[in-house]
């Protein structure tokens, strides 16, 4: 992970201090787009919530995974709290792991 590329999203930071990273603090709408049609990989996000809300609210998502853990409680925060609309999402496959975890992967419908 230490020398994949890496976008990090902040309102706040003016440079990030790990190997190989960029900081983007324009606008989603924008930015995201110009990655997109970058050669290379897949984008993954990590770590944001609200972060991925705000894509998911943009349409900028192309796949979505949901991992099922075999684990219940009580309570959590939600995912997605800051949708406000409906978003049909069509089920590709699935993958069942060993530890019992279910991938979930959609795509918009």
């Amino acid at each position: 992970m230490h020398s994949l590329p890496k976008i990090v999203f902040s309102k706040t930071l003016e440079k990030a201090d790990w190997n190989n990273s960029t900081v983007i603090r324009n606008n989603l709408q924008e930015e995201v787009p110009k990655l997109k049609a970058q050669p290379g990989k897949d984008m993954v996000i990590f770590g944001s919530a609200s972060l991925a809300s705000s894509l998911l609210q943009l349409g900028l998502i192309d796949e979505y995974r949901v991992i099922l853990q075999p684990v219940l409680i009580g309570k959590g925060r939600r995912l997605f709290d800051e949708v406000k609309d409906k978003i049909r999402l069509k089920l590709q496959h699935t993958k069942l792991l060993a530890s019992g975890v279910i991938v979930l992967y959609y795509q918009n419908a």
